[in-house]
């Protein structure tokens, strides 16, 4: 496909995301499928323009003047991947695929367009206006940079799995790839995001993938499974286990020592959980679907570590149409689901124990406010500091909660907050 296909084909898919309220995702395949003519490279291009102009949309809009796919599209392509106006102008009046030629409306914008300046901070952090007041809670006059952070492509991040090997060993195998040191943590490595048109490195693909010497985690869920501490040895319960990225990494620094139980309220994802397991030679894992019996558990555990469902705002920038499908009604449903497992999470520590609350959210409302309630209900419970990493301290609210994020930490957002049950 030349310029002018793929373009037009970008076109195509946003407005289907945009008239259907579809996930990217699946927008996304159902055009792959229609479009069989399409290569690998082609997907990628399309992909990764439909991807840029939805994680800019509204400065995009604020700039263009406009708010259509076809501005999106345009915008991405000239303030997101630089091109010159008349590479742009040449694509979109290719014929016969092509989205037909820039109007003198859509040439001024792109020539001179409106100022970022004049725009209010919601617009200049691409985030819905109705999250302003939250972000500010969070950030305070921060929130604009959090916000640019958000918007821009995120990198791949790998943990090395010290079952299977160790980051020297993991590091040269991956180098052809591009692959380096994350920083923070020894064992996370991280290629960076590619050229907007391109497709990523295939870790995945590699012969150390399948042998289970890496997972792809980012840094930030690295960092949020280190706060369940000293780990060998303990009795541990991944509460909201999911796809397991956090339960295996628990589980590689537990060393083959103790017990680690896996508990989700979704059975489909813990298959998920039990296959990676295997592949990364964890062997102290019990996995307990949800129509299983866990009063034996209630009381014993060291570690409670409760990866909460939540709105996914700090993976924005992996996952940037969500941001535009989030509702206050949605926010609201999460801080419920978010009580509830703090709640349920409470009747497994033994005394002495200790909670580790993690969402991917940068929302306080999700946040400080859920420990706070839940303080409010166990006030026997204290906190205790998320982490005890020299460069990570930084991070930590005064309150002693590890906050996380792309502008801060160069990773996704998180919050951690650590709590101990009374002895």
């Amino acid at each position: 496909m030349r310029d002018g296909g793929r373009l037009a084909a970008a076109i195509e898919v946003l407005s289907e995301i945009e008239t259907h309220g579809r996930p990217v995702r699946l927008a996304l395949k159902a055009w792959s499928d229609a479009a069989r003519y399409a290569g690998s490279k082609d997907r990628a291009f399309i992909s990764g323009l439909v991807l840029d102009a939805l994680r800019r949309r509204r400065s995009l809009a604020w700039r263009m003047g406009d708010e259509t796919p076809r501005a999106a599209a345009l915008g991405a392509l000239r303030f997101a991947w630089d091109w010159p106006v008349e590479r742009i102008d040449e694509a979109a009046a290719e014929t016969p695929h092509g989205p037909g030629p820039l109007t003198e409306t859509e040439r001024a914008a792109l020539q001179s367009p409106r100022p970022l300046t004049d725009a209010g901070p919601d617009v200049r952090g691409d985030y819905p206006d109705w999250l302003d007041a939250s972000l500010a809670r969070a950030f305070g006059d921060g929130r604009v940079g959090e916000g640019e952070a958000l918007a821009q492509r995120a990198p791949v991040d790998l943990r090395v799995n010290r079952l299977k090997t160790d980051p020297d060993r993991a590091l040269q195998a991956l180098a052809p790839l591009g692959v380096a040191p994350a920083g923070l943590l020894p064992d996370a490595l991280r290629l960076a995001a590619p050229d907007p048109a391109q497709r990523s490195g295939a870790v995945e693909a590699t012969p150390e993938f399948e042998k289970g010497w890496f997972e792809v985690q980012d840094l930030g869920s690295q960092i949020a499974a280190s706060a369940a501490g000293e780990v060998k040895g303990k009795q541990i319960l991944d509460l909201c286990a999911g796809g397991g990225g956090k339960t295996l990494a628990i589980a590689a620094a537990m060393g083959a020592s103790g017990q680690i139980y896996a508990y989700d309220a979704d059975a489909r994802r813990l298959a998920d959980t039990a296959r990676r397991a295997e592949r990364a030679g964890v062997r102290n894992l019990q996995v307990r679907p949800p129509k299983s019996k866990t009063s034996d558990l209630e009381g014993r555990m060291d570690v409670v570590f409760i990866d909460a469902p939540c709105t996914g705002t700090g993976s924005w920038r992996r996952h940037p149409d969500t941001k535009w499908r989030l509702t206050p009604e949605a926010l609201a449903r999460r801080q419920a689901d978010q009580d509830g497992v703090l709640d349920d999470g409470a009747r497994f520590a033994k005394p002495g124990g200790r909670l580790v609350y993690v969402t991917c959210s940068i929302l306080p409302e999700e946040n400080e406010d859920r420990v706070a309630a839940f303080l409010d209900r166990h006030p026997g419970f204290c906190i205790r500091p998320a982490t005890d990493h020299p460069d990570l301290a930084p991070r930590l609210t005064p309150d002693g909660f590890l906050r996380l994020s792309p502008h801060a930490s160069g990773t996704d957002g998180f919050f951690v907050a650590v709590l101990e049950k009374p002895r």
